[in-house]
């Protein structure tokens, strides 16, 4: 028998195992679909540098509550997207803008279109997206995916006048989906994101018609990310090959220069010396052979600069403070913000926080909240590497003992989130990252056993005093007898001079 073999489109293969994505069932469904959307709008207004406004509402579609079958409108106040861009920004697999070398919340340009994919695979019907830029004009398409070719289908485009000069994306399209199952994650979600998004307005009515609104502290938001140039130890032979392919330089000198981060001409001249190229020579006549030394040599070279973090943006100790007063009122609340590092050439930030008392549910475990690039992970907690480095700690040693009121937050940013998974649901193992999470969580474990110990004292003193609070008038009592006197001797200077001295 003859074996066959076929193509098939990224839309297609996203099709077949949409499982990898995060869409396993109707209820996770439901919750990846408000999940990728919510973090395309937060990027998008942020990019627009306004603090964000977000307009999630779950409907029925029919009468039938029985029937399964949602409508789903996310609003934002974004940049929205230039008219040209709309059908393909939600009707192609792996069209986006997140593929620039910057922190951003999405990774592969994936999320809204599987959103949309999922769908019209369940539902049949097409996406309504509305969207303006603050132009003059407001674009509304309705639009379906044809999943063999990967090509957006237009079925319908109007043109509104935009008098109001607004700015955003309205997505609007039906999915099957199981929204009681997931209404716990859901609710979960929409919280942890209005906490590590404290500058964010989030407004969500479920299908039963309740409003949860997540109102916002501040209107400061953390500086943008800037665009980078990969660095050299973090290049490979097809991103070299890719980088010959299009540089306009003719020298290896300014092609190192003008393509690799923090590298200058003394660090290329360097570096050349070191491997062995002449300065003069063409990049574009290096064969296979070559490029493939040439990047071992960038490896071995020990003289180029790490990273610099212009390209990411960590929340800051002032807003992730905001965030978890905000959203877990708690009696205490210790943040760090550790200093960048790297790992394979990725630099990366770690902030750590512990939260005390308050509104924080007292348990056997800690309770954990996990962030990368300011989106909260829910699933898979025991698989992440900061669940794993707070179970390998020694938390006796800070004081800290079972069922106390503590929550720990571990939010990493980087311009490459180690994920295990494509559905970005927890951290791999990186040596570089848990020690930083290590190094963090010891920092803030550190402040809360100073607390603790405060407390301590101040409950030990106030038991002593209470005794001596006790005893004292009796004893002044008797003494007065035993010295035939009627006037008793005055306790309350006494009594301050104790808790002065304690």
């Amino acid at each position: 028998m003859t074996q066959t073999f076929e193509e098939i489109s990224p839309a297609d293969f996203f099709y077949r195992n949409r499982d990898i994505a995060g869409f396993t069932n109707p209820s996770r469904a439901v919750f990846a679909s408000i999940r990728e959307l919510v973090e395309n709008s937060l990027d998008a207004a942020e990019i627009a540098g306004t603090p964000p406004d977000i307009y999630v509402r779950l409907t029925f579609e029919e009468d039938d509550q029985e029937s399964g079958i949602y409508k789903l409108r996310v609003e934002d106040n974004g940049s929205g997207i230039v008219s040209r861009h709309i059908p393909s920004a939600f009707g192609q697999v792996l069209f986006g803008s997140k593929y620039k070398l910057k922190q951003s919340r999405g990774t592969f340009g994936l999320g809204g279109t599987m959103a949309v994919l999922y769908g019209q695979i369940t539902t049949h019907k097409p996406a309504r997206i509305v969207s303006s830029t603050g132009s003059t004009k407001v674009y509304i398409y309705r639009v379906m995916i044809d999943i063999q070719r990967n090509k957006p289908i237009i079925l319908e485009r109007r043109v509104l006048l935009n008098k109001e000069q607004w700015h955003g994306t309205i997505v609007e399209f039906s999915l099957e989906g199981d929204y009681f199952r997931a209404m716990p994650k859901i609710l979960e979600y929409l919280k942890q994101t209005a906490l590590v998004n404290p500058y964010a307005n989030i407004t969500f009515i479920d299908p039963k018609g309740r409003l949860f609104k997540f109102s916002r502290v501040t209107e400061k938001m953390p500086p943008p990310p800037k665009e980078t140039l990969p660095h050299p130890y973090g290049v490979d032979v097809e991103m070299v090959k890719r980088l010959v392919r299009v540089t306009p330089h003719q020298k290896m000198m300014d092609f190192l220069s003008a393509h690799f981060h923090r590298v200058s001409e003394r660090i290329a001249e360097k570096f050349l010396e070191f491997s062995g190229i002449p300065k003069t020579r063409n990049p574009k006549k290096l064969d296979p052979q070559e490029i493939v030394r040439f990047v071992q040599m960038l490896k071995r070279f020990e003289e180029f600069r790490p990273p610099s973090a212009a390209c990411l943006s960590p929340l800051g100790k002032d807003l992730l403070t905001a965030g978890i007063l905000k959203e877990l009122k708690p009696e205490l609340t210790i943040v760090c913000q550790r200093k960048p590092s790297t790992y394979a050439g990725h630099p990366f930030i770690v902030e750590t926080a512990i939260a005390y008392g308050g509104e924080i549910p007292k348990g056997g475990d800690f309770v954990l909240y996990r962030f990368a690039n300011r989106i909260p992970l829910l699933y898979d907690e025991a698989s992440d590497v900061a669940f794993r480095v707070i179970k390998s700690m020694n938390w006796r040693r800070y004081k800290v003992s079972p069922n106390m009121p503590i929550a720990v937050l571990v939010h990493t940013c980087s311009t490459k989130i180690p994920y295990k998974t494509v559905g970005k649901e927890f951290i791999a193992d990186r040596p570089e990252i848990k020690r930083e999470i290590q190094n963090g969580l010891r920092e803030v474990a550190r402040g809360l056993q100073r607390f603790l110990s405060k407390r301590e004292h101040v409950e030990r003193e106030k038991r002593r005093l209470s005794v001596f609070s006790k005893y004292l008038p009796k004893i002044a009592k008797f003494s007065t007898e035993l010295a035939g006197r009627e006037r008793q001797p005055e306790i309350e200077k006494l009594l301050r001079s104790v808790n002065t001295s304690g």
